[in-house]
C-alpha cells in the first residue's frame, strides 16, 4: 500500500527538459491494491491538499487515477457509499483513462491537449510520462494555464516591441520616400527659384542705378539749402552748380519703372517664399495629425512643388474643386501622396499633348480626390502590383517602388482608401477617399 508524499515540491526549472517538465510534482503514487478509503484518507493529507486526482501505478506503469469528484460523488455523498466501497480496491472506481502528457510536451502544446480532452469544470489532473513512459509525476492543470498565460504576456510584449520597432522602420522609410522624392525634384526646384531670384536681382540692380544719381541731387539740394540759411553766396554759387549737374545725370522719367520695379521684386520675394514655404510643409517629419486642413490647400501646394515636372512636358492642369469640407489629418503625409500621384501622372505623359485632371467631392462620409491623367496608362497585369512594396515597371535607377506602396499606407493610417483603373494608351485615374470628421459631416 502507497503513502502520501510528506510535500509537494516542484522540480527546478533548471533541471528539466521541457517547460511543462518544469511543473513536474513528485508525487507518490497509490498502487493497486490500495483501499477507497486509504485513497480518500491520501486526499485529506496535506501534502495534496493542491491535487485533484491521485495516480494509481503498478511498477511504473500508469493504470489510471482517482480523482476527489469521483470519490465525492460515488461514495461519501451516496447512502452507504463507505459501506459499499470503502474496502474495495480503488482501481474498481478509477478513470482508466486519465490524460497523460511526457514531460518533453511544450506548454503550448499541453495547453492544447487539456483543453481538448479534459471536461469542465475541471475535476482531474495529469499525469506526466518519462522518455520510457513510466510515471515522472503528477502535473497541475492551473499551473498550464498560468504559465501559458506568462508566455503569452511574454509574447504580447515581444510583439509590441516589435510593432513599435516596426513602426519606428515605417516612419523613418516614409521619411526617406519623401527625401528620394525631393532629391528627384531638387533640379526642378532649383529651377523655380532661380527664375524669380533673377529677376528681383536684375530688379535691386536697376533700381541702385536709378537711386544712385537721385541721392546725388538730393545732396546737392541740401547743400544749397544749407548756404542759403547760412547767407554764403559762394558756398550757395557751387551748390546751385552741383545741383544742376546732378539734375542733369538724374532722368525723372525713368522714375515712373521704380514703382514697377519693386512691385516685381515683392512678387519674385513672395514666389520664393511660398515655394520654400511649400517645401518646408512637405518636409516635415512631424506626422501628428491637424484639425481644419484645406485639402484644397495641399493640393495647391502639391502642384506649386511638382508644378515644373509638368510644365517640362507641357502638361495642363485642370482643377474642379467640389465642396469639401476641412479634414483632420497630417497635412505633410497627405501632401506627400498628393505629389506622388503627381509625379507618376507627368512621367506618365510622354506625348506634347498632356492633360493632368484634379477633381474633389464629398461622398458618402468621405472627401474624394480624383487625380487622372492621359499619359500610357498601366497594364493590366501590372495594375494589381502597382501598391506592392519595391515593385516598379521604371528602368533601374528611377524608381524605389515605393511611392505608391507608402501612398496606401499613409491612406489606410488615415481610415481611407486609394484605389486606380488605367486603359493602356489612354491613361491612368487615382481615386484617394479620406473620411471626413463625424461632426464636420453632420454640420453639413
Amino acid at each position: 500500500m502507497s503513502t502520501a508524499t510528506p510535500g509537494l515540491t516542484r522540480v527546478p526549472s533548471g533541471t528539466s527538459r521541457s517547460a511543462l517538465a518544469a511543473l513536474l510534482l513528485p508525487v507518490k503514487p497509490l498502487t493497486p491494491h490500495c483501499s477507497v478509503t486509504q485513497a480518500g484518507e491520501h486526499f485529506l493529507d496535506p501534502a495534496n491538499t493542491a491535487l485533484l486526482s491521485l495516480p494509481i501505478v503498478d511498477a511504473g506503469r500508469v493504470l489510471g487515477c482517482i480523482t476527489r469528484h469521483e470519490l465525492m460523488l460515488r461514495v461519501y455523498m451516496q447512502p452507504y457509499g463507505r459501506e459499499l466501497h470503502g474496502r474495495r480496491a480503488v482501481t474498481t472506481i478509477m478513470d482508466a483513462r486519465p490524460l497523460t502528457l511526457s514531460l518533453n510536451t511544450t506548454i503550448e502544446a499541453a495547453g492544447q491537449l487539456i483543453g481538448q480532452n479534459l471536461r469542465r469544470p475541471i475535476t482531474e489532473d495529469f499525469v506526466l510520462l518519462d522518455d520510457t513512459g513510466r510515471y515522472a509525476g503528477m502535473g497541475i492543470v492551473l499551473d498550464v494555464l498560468n504559465a501559458l498565460e506568462t508566455k503569452v504576456s511574454h509574447n504580447t510584449q515581444e510583439l509590441e516591441q516589435a510593432y513599435r520597432r516596426l513602426k519606428a522602420s515605417q516612419h523613418r522609410l516614409v521619411q526617406s520616400e519623401k527625401l528620394a522624392t525631393l532629391g528627384q525634384l531638387v533640379a526642378g526646384l532649383a529651377h523655380e527659384i532661380n527664375t524669380p531670384l533673377g529677376y528681383v536681382q536684375n530688379n535691386l540692380g536697376m533700381t541702385r542705378d536709378l537711386l544712385t544719381p537721385a541721392l546725388s541731387m538730393l545732396q546737392a539740394g541740401a547743400q544749397v539749402l544749407d548756404a542759403a540759411l547760412a547767407g554764403d553766396a559762394e558756398e550757395l554759387d557751387q551748390g546751385l552748380q552741383r545741383l544742376a549737374d546732378a539734375r542733369n545725370d538724374c532722368d525723372p522719367d525713368q522714375f515712373a519703372d521704380l514703382i514697377a520695379l519693386l512691385d516685381d521684386s515683392l512678387h519674385g520675394v513672395a514666389q520664393i517664399g511660398d515655394l520654400v514655404g511649400n517645401l518646408k510643409d512637405f518636409s516635415r517629419v512631424d506626422s501628428a495629425h491637424s484639425e481644419g486642413v484645406d485639402l484644397h490647400g495641399l493640393i495647391d501646394s502639391a502642384l506649386r512643388i511638382g508644378g515644373h515636372l509638368l510644365k517640362k512636358r507641357n502638361v495642363q492642369v485642370q482643377c474642379r474643386y467640389g465642396e469639401v469640407p476641412s479634414l483632420r489629418c497630417a497635412p505633410a503625409q497627405i501632401n506627400q501622396v498628393l505629389l506622388n500621384l503627381i509625379g507618376n501622372a507627368a512621367q506618365a505623359i510622354e506625348h506634347d499633348q498632356g492633360l493632368l485632371s484634379i477633381r474633389t467631392q464629398s461622398l458618402g462620409g468621405y472627401a474624394m480626390v480624383a487625380v487622372q491623367d492621359n499619359g500610357r496608362g498601366i497594364a493590366a497585369e501590372v495594375l494589381p502590383r502597382i501598391f506592392e512594396p519595391f515593385f516598379t515597371t521604371k528602368p533601374v535607377g528611377q524608381g524605389t517602388g515605393l511611392g505608391l506602396s507608402i501612398c496606401q499606407q499613409i491612406v489606410q493610417a488615415h481610415g481611407g482608401r486609394i484605389a486606380a483603373t488605367s486603359t493602356p494608351g489612354v491613361g491612368t485615374r487615382f481615386v484617394v477617399a479620406l473620411p471626413i470628421a463625424r461632426d464636420t459631416a453632420v454640420a453639413r
